[in-house]
C-alpha cells in the first residue's frame, strides 16, 4: 500500500477515536459484552454551543490528513458525526477497542475513494471492512448512518451483533444511563484506573502519596456537561470509606497547593476556586465549572504558554 492510501486509512480510524454523548441504545447493542471501559460524546450537542464548536474547529487546524479525507470523499467528521461511543475491555497491554458512530455518512463514496489509494478491504457480514496495512485495524460502516472502527475481531464483532444481541450487564447500563443523561461527555470504568496502565508505568510513581491513594481506586466515572458553564463531575469508589477519605483529603491539599501557585491568571484561580471535593463512604466525589468563555482563554492561554525548557533556557555564554 502506497503513502497516501495509508494516511487516509489512518485519518479514516483516528477521525472516529479522538473525540469523546448521551448514549444511543443502537451504538450500545454493539459494544462488546465484556466491555470494561466505556466512553461517548454528544457531538451534535457539542455543536450547539460556543465552547463544543471550539474543541471541534481544533481538529482541522493545521490537519492535513483530515483535509485530504474531506477532500477524497466529502466526509467531514466535524459535520457528518452526531454521537460517538468507544469501549474496550480494559486489557491494558491489549490493542482491542470499538469506536462507534452515528451519523450521515457516503458509504460508497468513501469505501471507493479508500480502495482507489490502495486501501486493503474485507466483506464479512456483507459489509465491506477498510483495513490498515498491517490488516491489525478496520473500519466498517453497516449502513449510511453506523460506522464502527477498531482492531479487526472487534469490529467483526459489532458486525455479528447487529443480528446476534449480547446485551452489556445491568449494573455497567445503570452507570451509562447515569452518566450519558446527565452530561454531554462522559466516560466509566468498572475495573480499577491503575490496572488500565501498562505495569511498567506505575513504578515513577511508587513514592507519590496521590498515586499510592489512587490505587485504592475500583472503579470510577466522570463528565462534562456543556452550556453556559462548563460543568466538570467525576466521582470515584474505593474499597474502603478510609481510603476515600485519604484520597479526598489528599487532592483537597492539591488544590490548595494549585491555589498559591495560580499566580495572577484570574481564570485558573477561577476554576481553582470553583472545585468541590467530598467523601461519602467509599466514593469520592469531585465537580469544577467555569463559564465557557473564560475557559476557553484558559485552554488558549496554555496553549501559547512556552514549555519549561523554554522558560529556563539562556542563550549560550560567549567567550572572553
Amino acid at each position: 500500500m502506497n503513502m497516501k492510501a495509508q494516511l487516509l486509512t489512518a485519518t479514516l480510524f483516528t477521525s472516529f477515536s479522538g473525540v469523546l454523548f448521551a448514549a444511543d441504545p443502537i451504538l450500545l447493542n454493539l459494544v462488546m459484552p465484556d466491555a470494561k471501559v466505556i466512553a461517548g460524546v454528544n457531538v451534535q450537542q457539542a455543536k450547539g454551543t460556543p465552547f463544543g464548536q471550539y474543541i471541534l474547529n481544533q481538529l482541522q487546524t493545521g490537519d492535513a490528513h483530515l483535509q485530504e479525507l474531506i477532500t477524497l470523499t466529502g466526509f467531514d467528521p466535524r459535520r457528518d458525526v452526531n454521537e460517538l461511543l468507544v469501549a474496550s475491555d480494559g486489557t491494558p497491554q491489549g490493542h482491542t477497542g470499538l469506536a462507534l458512530a452515528r451519523g450521515s455518512f457516503d458509504v460508497a463514496m468513501i469505501i471507493g475513494a479508500a480502495t482507489q489509494h490502495g486501501a486493503v478491504t474485507e466483506v464479512y457480514g456483507n459489509v465491506t471492512i477498510i483495513e490498515d496495512p498491517k490488516q491489525e485495524g478496520g473500519l466498517a460502516f453497516l449502513n449510511s448512518t453506523t460506522v464502527a472502527a477498531g482492531d479487526i475481531a472487534s469490529v467483526k464483532g459489532a458486525i455479528d451483533r447487529q443480528t446476534m444481541a449480547q446485551p452489556l450487564p445491568a449494573a455497567i447500563l445503570v452507570k451509562v444511563n447515569q452518566w450519558s443523561t446527565s452530561q454531554d461527555a462522559w466516560g466509566i470504568t468498572t475495573v480499577p484506573p491503575a490496572s488500565l496502565a501498562p505495569p511498567n508505568s506505575t513504578k515513577n510513581g511508587q513514592n507519590n502519596p496521590f498515586a499510592g491513594a489512587a490505587q485504592s481506586v475500583q472503579q470510577a466515572a466522570g463528565g462534562v456537561k456543556f452550556g453556559g458553564n462548563v460543568v466538570f463531575s467525576g466521582e470515584a469508589g474505593t474499597d474502603t470509606a478510609q481510603n476515600a477519605q485519604t484520597l479526598s483529603d489528599l487532592v483537597k491539599l492539591m488544590i490548595n497547593l494549585a491555589q498559591m501557585q495560580a499566580g495572577t491568571n484570574p481564570d485558573t484561580a477561577a476554576l481553582i476556586k470553583s472545585v468541590t471535593v467530598s467523601a461519602n463512604g467509599n466514593v469520592v466525589k469531585a465537580s469544577a465549572s467555569l463559564p465557557e468563555d473564560m475557559f476557553i482563554q484558559l485552554i488558549q492561554a496554555g496553549h501559547k504558554s512556552p514549555t519549561p525548557a523554554s522558560r529556563t533556557a539562556r542563550p549560550p555564554r560567549q567567550g572572553r
